[in-house]
């Protein structure tokens, strides 16, 4: 059956999909804004980590990484947030079984995701830093791994 293309589905927020554990730092990191899309067919929509643009150093005072920087770790990151998954995600491309081993991932999960490949996006955010939430499309068989730990204390290496 075709979906109502009046009514848009839901996603929801960061801060329901966190619940408890949503602290300043990962509010810092996950902003909670409405993905401007949901994903079609076998495609997952994952918040990728936002870079930090300064850091607080131990006598309190702001350090302001310089622009190349924060610009070279958005497109570094790996670390995401899922937000939403297609409708075929995680199911046989030709019957729409689920696959046997279930789905990979779900929203509220933290995975690893390919570096490079998936269709990345900036979302201006309206904060007093001018910073952006990064989404991306990618494929279900793309997802890396699942974070079972502390997604905050993972850095990607060059």
């Amino acid at each position: 059956m075709p979906r109502d293309s009046t009514k848009p589905p839901t996603v929801p927020t960061v801060k329901e999909l966190l619940g408890d554990i949503y602290t300043e730092a990962y509010e810092m990191s996950y902003p909670d804004i409405d993905p401007p899309y949901h994903p079609v067919g076998t495609r997952i929509l994952v918040q990728l980590r936002t870079p930090g643009s300064f850091k607080i150093l131990a006598n309190g005072t702001k350090f302001w990484y310089p622009d190349e920087s924060v610009d070279a770790e958005k497109f570094r990151t790996q670390t995401a947030l899922v937000r939403s998954l297609g409708p075929a995600a995680f199911c046989n491309r030709a019957t729409m079984e689920p696959w046997p081993e279930g789905k990979w991932c779900v929203p509220g999960q933290f995975i690893r995701c390919p570096q490079y490949g998936g269709d990345r996006i900036a979302v201006a955010l309206k904060d007093e830093w001018n910073r952006e939430a990064l989404f991306m499309t990618m494929n279900d068989a793309d997802v890396i791994g699942v974070i079972y730990g502390d997604p905050l204390v993972i850095k990607t290496l060059l």
